[in-house]
């Protein structure tokens, strides 16, 4: 689903957005550092297990966007998201973000929305794309 240089563009570090859905349909949109998995199409965003993003997953408002913007560089994840609790996913899902960002703060109530994407929008291809540049 993702060309080489959206897989380019969601390695650099760079923040995105989240937007989930609130129970009345408004969006709840919030910046967030997330990872991406080419190979399985899957995005992870760590959080605490008591953030409004979870609970609106948690509420039944499951499909959400991620965004990240970098000038006129931008990339669009959209898809369906699960929260996982398992210590498993959150030590994985913790190393992809040590990767990409840093090593996050101890939280004991960490959790991962781990999403599905099934929708990939943006211009990433053409500016980050093998042999391109931003000029």
């Amino acid at each position: 689903m993702l060309g080489p240089g959206a897989v380019t563009f969601f390695t650099e570090r760079h923040l995105a957005t989240l937007t989930t859905l609130r129970a009345d349909g408004s969006p709840h949109v919030v910046p967030v550092g997330v990872t991406v998995d080419a190979a399985t199409g899957t995005a992870r965003v760590i959080t605490s297990g008591i953030s409004a993003k979870v609970r609106h997953v948690r509420g039944g408002q499951t499909r959400v966007a991620v965004c990240q913007v970098d000038g006129k560089v931008w990339t669009t994840l959209e898809g369906t998201a699960t929260v996982r609790e398992d210590a498993g996913s959150v030590a994985d899902a913790e190393a992809r973000y040590a990767v990409r960002y840093q090593q996050p703060r101890v939280n004991p109530a960490r959790v991962v929305l781990e999403i599905s994407v099934d929708r990939v929008l943006g211009n990433a291809e053409r500016w980050r794309g093998p042999g391109q540049d931003e000029s």
